[in-house]
């Protein structure tokens, strides 16, 4: 009894937001590029499909900052246009912002940013870049900004969501480390 419940209400859940993705790709007010948030002005813009490819972004110098809608392509508009920041590596998945040598607290060279491994000794802060691992469904993983921070939670502001541009995070202190509540969360990276 108990599997055909949780079977029913998995079923129930995934209708419910088929149903909203179909809303919104039918509804004038959704249409790919169109600005949904914004986060130190700096845009966040509606891509539709998660997997949707429209372009590449390029800055006036040629520096690369994605694929347009992406969310590689707004964190790194972001530290881009709001941080003066450009990444050594301009290239990669959300996946390889996260470098598997870096240890907690060391310079990520990849990406010219401090790493802070989940868990870390470090609390994230606003403007840190989470990083989040490959899923089941979606292979490349997924990069946000963090653009609030509490004592039990954080909020992120994201591109190439669904519907929903803003996140939120449980935050656990344990053992002297704090841990974002996401076993998908890998760490966040920060400016010196």
């Amino acid at each position: 009894m108990k599997n055909r419940l949780k079977k029913i209400l998995l079923s129930l859940t995934i209708i419910s937001v088929m149903l909203l993705v179909v809303i919104a790709v039918f509804d004038n007010k959704y249409y790919i590029g169109k600005k949904i948030d914004s986060f130190n002005n700096v845009s966040v813009y509606y891509n539709g499909n998660p997997k949707n490819v429209n372009g590449r972004n390029l800055t006036k110098d040629g520096y690369n900052l994605g694929l347009n809608y992406q969310c590689v392509e707004f964190v790194k508009r972001y530290y881009y246009e709001y941080l003066n920041h450009k990444m050594p590596n301009s290239y990669g998945h959300a996946k390889d912002f996260y470098d598997r040598e870096t240890l907690d607290g060391e310079l990520n060279n990849s990406r010219n940013l401090i790493q802070f491994n989940n868990p870390s000794f470090s609390k994230p802060k606003v403007n840190d870049i989470l990083v989040l691992d490959k899923s089941i469904f979606n292979k490349f993983g997924h990069v946000s900004i963090v653009s609030r921070v509490n004592d039990n939670s954080i909020e992120v502001v994201q591109q190439n969501v669904f519907l929903n541009s803003r996140e939120d995070y449980d935050l656990i202190f344990i053992d002297g480390k704090w841990k974002v509540d996401n076993e998908r969360i890998l760490c966040w990276l920060r400016m010196e």
